[in-house]
């Protein structure tokens, strides 16, 4: 049988010629006479049927192909690991680099003042795919919320609310304001390198749409349309048309 290069072949088709090797040698062929019926050489063969006499079938299993996982990379685990606590931990700002959010620049300085390594951008935008870190869009939370008063207000004022709306039969209503514009906001989108999509777009003058709305524990909405913008005087408006409804009485709960 002609010699074929088994380093070509695949995982599993190198199992398989292992396994050839280990029930002939069971059936008692003389090596050389495996090598030429397998089309191996006579060195593998030795090896195979070795390892197979050392470890049984476990020493002809397939390993993994490719230098040893964690060889040739220039930081230490341990340096990996510090790395990915501070950009879990910490803003950029936070950690006086100049950056709004993690990138891989931002990143690549880090490394630089921390380890004292000068790593390129795209070496480091490897260590944050092999640490699970992909680019994504912040989300946005106001600076001046407090989660320790909120908690607060619903433990201490709400329970208060909630308990007169319960004696008095009354609803609670969350209410919020919103607005909408005829300007067109286009998010990003792929296209060949220099080559910019064209939308055409109405023109025209700026127009706005602003509404109030409440929603109840019972899920119950009400809301006003207003043309122009929301101020005290259309919140009182609103909500002399929620109270005028029959049966209607309500305690307005303001959001944190």
């Amino acid at each position: 049988m002609e010699r074929e290069d088994a380093r070509k072949l695949s995982p599993e088709a190198q199992h398989e010629r292992r396994r050839q090797v280990v029930r002939a040698y069971k059936r008692g062929v003389n090596r050389r006479q495996i090598a030429r019926d397998i089309g191996l050489s006579y060195s593998s063969v030795r090896m195979i049927i070795h390892r197979y006499e050392e470890d049984g079938s476990r020493g002809i299993e397939s390993g993994r192909r490719g230098r040893p996982l964690g060889s040739c990379r220039t930081l230490t685990a341990e340096q990996e690991e510090q790395i990915q606590r501070m950009i879990c931990g910490k803003r950029p700002k936070q950690l006086k680099l100049d950056f709004a959010l993690w990138t891989r620049a931002a990143v690549m300085l880090l490394i630089e003042r921390e380890c004292g390594i000068r790593i390129p951008v795209r070496s480091v935008g490897e260590y944050l795919k092999r640490w699970g870190f992909t680019p994504q869009k912040p989300i946005l939370r106001a600076y001046e919320k407090s989660p320790v008063t909120v908690q607060k207000w619903l433990d201490e004022s709400y329970q208060t609310i909630a308990k007169r709306a319960n004696t008095e039969d009354a609803e609670i209503h969350w209410g919020d304001e919103t607005a909408a514009v005829n300007t067109d906001v286009r998010g990003r989108g792929y296209a060949p390198k220099g080559i910019t999509h064209l939308t055409r777009v109405v023109g025209g003058t700026r127009q706005k749409l602003s509404m109030t709305s409440t929603v109840t524990n019972q899920c119950k909405t009400s809301w006003m349309i207003i043309d122009g913008n929301f101020n005290h005087l259309r919140l009182i408006e609103f909500s002399r048309h929620l109270s005028s409804r029959p049966n209607a009485r309500s305690f307005w709960c303001s959001t944190i």
